[in-house]
C-alpha cells in the first residue's frame, strides 16, 4: 500500500505471445464514432520546457459535485489531460488512464501512454484512442488538493519498529494528529472521498467528452476504481485492462496484512539475486548473509544516520521499491554496496523522499478511510503487527502500519466496502504477475470471479507489480490485441491464460543490462499502492 513506481524494460523483447480468441463481444471491434468533447474547456498544459511530453497534450478542470447527493451544491474539480488520436480513420473513442495510489496524480499518463505502446512495438493501438489522463478528486492538479501536513514524512523519522512501549505510543500519537490535522484543514471534503465519488467523478468525465462508452486502463488500485466504475456503470463500459489486480475481499485493513507477507518474500528474493551476484556487490554470499548485512546498515542508520540524512524508515523506504519492481535490483544493490563497501552515499541519497508534501499520503488516507471500516482499537493493529512480526515478516510489516495508522482515527466512518459485481458486463482483461507483491495473486483471481465475463492472464513466476507495457511480448501483444479489436482468451478455469515472466526483466543480469535503464513511470508523479 505505499508508493510505486512502474518500470520499464531496456528495450522491448520480441516474444511471441499465446494465441488469443475473438469472444462474442469482439462486434465492438469496430470504430466508434468520434463526437465532440462540447463540456471540457481544453487548453494548454503546465509544462516543464520545450522537451516536456506534455507538451503534446491539452490541459483542462472539469468542475464535478462535491456531493453527488446535491448535484447542484458545492462544486470541486478535477484535472483531466488529453492526447487526441492520430488515427481518426479507425477511432476506438476514449481510454482513460489510472496509475493507482490511491493518491497517484495520472495528468502526464495521456502523453506516457502512448510512449509506452510505441515502445513495445504498438504504437498504431494508442493511435486510435484519444488518452484521458486525470487526476483524481484531492489529487495533484485537481482543486482542491489534499493536504494536512506537509512535514510529516520529512526525515529523520522514528524508527517504524518500535523497540518499546513508548517508542509505539509516539507514533501512535504522531498518526492521531495527522487524522486530526486532516479533519481541521479539509475535513469538509473528507465524507466524499470514496472510490464511489471518484468513479462518478469519470462518468462525469466521460458525458463531458460526449463518450456513450468508456474504455479504461487500471494499474493497481487503478483496478479497484475500474472495478467500482464498472458495478456503478455497466451500460458504459467498452473495454478495460485492469493490471495487478486490488482483492475485492481484502478492502482495506486484511490487505495490508497479506501484502505485509508478500513484500517479506519479495525482498528476499532481491537478497538472494544480490547473493547470486556477491562477485559484484559484496554484500553477502548468501540470501541470508545479504538479509543480515542489510539488518545490520538498518541499525547502523539507527545510531548514526546515513550522510545525516537516511535513517531507517529512510532506508526502507529506498529498499521496498526493489520488492514492487525487479527494475530497482540493480539500481538499488548499487547503492547499498556503495554504502556499505566504501560509503559513499551519493546513489541512497539520490533515491530518498525528502519530504515537504504530502498530498498523495493524504488523499491515501482520506480515500481508504472513506471506503471501508478500520479497526478503531489500537490492540487490533499491535497483535496483528507483533503476531506477523513473530512470524518472520519483518520487513514491512511496521512500516505498513505507520502508513495506515492514520484511519485508525480517521474524522470519517468508512464504509462499508462496495461490493463489486460484473453482472451483464462486456468481456474485461486482467494481468496479474504471480509473485506481485503490492498486490498479491489472490486479487487477480478474486477480481477475476467477481466479474464472470472477465478473462485473467497471469504472468507465472513475474516479480515486478502491474507489469503490463514493460517489455514481456506475451502479456503487451495481448493487451494491444484486446484494446484494438475486443479479442480475449478463450474461457478456461482458474487463469485463462499464461505468460512467463521474462528472465532478463524478473533476474536481470547486471553484467549485461546498464544499471540506468528508464523507469516507466520515472518522469512521472509517484502514485501509491
Amino acid at each position: 500500500m505505499k508508493r510505486i513506481v512502474l518500470v520499464a524494460a531496456a528495450a522491448a523483447v520480441g516474444v511471441g505471445g499465446t494465441a488469443v480468441a475473438v469472444t462474442a463481444n469482439a462486434a465492438t471491434a469496430v470504430p466508434v464514432a468520434a463526437t465532440a468533447a462540447s463540456g471540457v474547456a481544453w487548453g494548454k498544459c503546465e509544462v516543464s520546457g520545450p522537451d516536456d511530453p506534455m507538451n503534446k497534450a491539452e490541459c483542462a478542470q472539469l468542475p464535478v459535485p462535491l456531493d453527488y447527493r446535491k448535484p447542484n451544491g458545492r462544486k470541486i474539480s478535477i484535472a483531466v489531460s488529453r492526447v487526441k488520436a492520430t488515427d481518426t480513420e479507425n477511432y476506438q473513442g476514449v481510454l482513460l488512464v489510472n496509475p493507482g495510489g490511491p493518491g497517484g496524480s495520472g495528468l502526464p499518463y495521456s502523453a506516457a501512454l502512448p510512449r509506452w505502446f510505441g515502445a513495445i512495438g504498438h504504437g498504431a493501438t494508442a493511435a486510435k484512442f484519444d488518452i484521458i489522463g486525470f487526476d483524481p478528486r484531492g489529487v495533484g492538479s485537481s482543486k482542491p488538493a489534499l493536504s494536512c501536513d506537509p512535514n510529516y514524512s520529512d526525515p529523520i523519522r522514528p524508527d517504524y519498529v518500535p523497540a518499546s512501549a513508548k517508542e509505539e505510543r509516539a507514533w501512535v500519537a504522531k498518526s492521531k494528529k495527522y487524522a486530526a490535522d486532516c479533519a481541521k484543514k479539509v475535513g469538509w471534503m473528507l465524507p466524499h472521498m470514496r472510490t464511489t465519488d471518484a468513479a462518478r467523478d469519470l462518468d462525469t468525465l466521460r458525458a463531458a467528452l460526449g463518450q456513450q462508452q468508456i474504455n479504461y486502463y487500471g494499474f493497481s488500485y487503478g483496478t479497484y476504481l475500474g472495478a467500482t466504475y464498472a458495478t456503478l456503470f455497466p451500460n458504459r463500459v467498452r473495454r478495460m485492462v485492469w493490471d495487478g489486480n486490488v482483492n475485492p475481499k481484502t478492502v482495506w485493513y486484511d490487505a495490508q496484512l497479506e501484502q505485509d507477507k508478500a513484500f517479506e518474500r519479495n525482498i528476499k528474493l532481491w537478497f538472494a539475486w544480490a547473493a547470486k551476484w556477491n562477485s559484484i556487490y559484496k554484500l553477502g554470499s548468501t540470501e541470508k548473509q545479504v538479509e543480515a548485512r542489510y539488518y545490520k546498515v538498518r541499525a547502523d542508520a539507527g545510531r548514526s544516520p546515513i550522510a545525516g540524512k537516511i535513517g531507517p524508515d529512510e532506508l526502507d523506504d529506498i529498499v521496498l521499491n526493489a520488492g514492487y519492481n525487479t527494475g530497482f535490483y540493480i539500481p538499488y544493490a548499487e547503492a547499498l554496496s556503495a554504502w556499505v563497501n566504501d560509503k559513499d552515499p551519493a546513489a541512497l541519497l539520490d533515491n530518498l523522499n525528502t519530504g515537504g508534501e504530502d498530498n498523495g499520503f493524504a488523499v491515501y488516507n482520506a480515500v481508504q478511510g472513506a471506503d471501508a471500516k478500520w479497526p478503531r482499537n489500537w490492540s487490533k493493529w499491535h497483535d496483528d503487527a507483533v503476531k506477523l512480526n513473530k512470524q518472520g515478516y519483518r520487513f514491512n510489516t511496521w512500516s505498513n502500519v505507520w502508513y495506515n495508522a492514520p484511519t485508525a482515527f480517521w474524522p470519517v466512518k468508512g464504509g462499508p466496502a462496495l461490493k463489486l459485481k460484473g453482472k451483464d458486463m462486456p468481456g474485461i482483461l486482467l494481468v496479474q504477475s504471480t509473485l506481485d507483491g503490492a498486490t498479491p495473486v489472490a486479487g487477480g483471481l478474486a477480481m477475476h470471479k467477481a466479474f464472470p465475463s472477465s478473462r485473467l492472464v497471469e504472468e507465472i513466476g513475474g516479480k515486478t507489480h502491474a507489469n503490463t507495457l514493460n517489455g514481456n511480448a506475451c502479456l503487451d501483444d495481448k493487451v494491444a490485441a484486446y484494446l484494438d479489436t475486443g479479442a480475449l482468451p478463450k474461457s478456461r478455469p482458474g487463469a485463462d491464460a499464461t505468460c512467463q515472466a521474462l528472465p532478463e526483466l524478473n533476474d536481470p543480469n547486471p553484467t549485461a543490462v546498464k544499471a540506468a535503464a528508464t523507469p516507466k513511470g520515472k518522469d512521472l508523479p509517484v502514485g501509491r499502492r
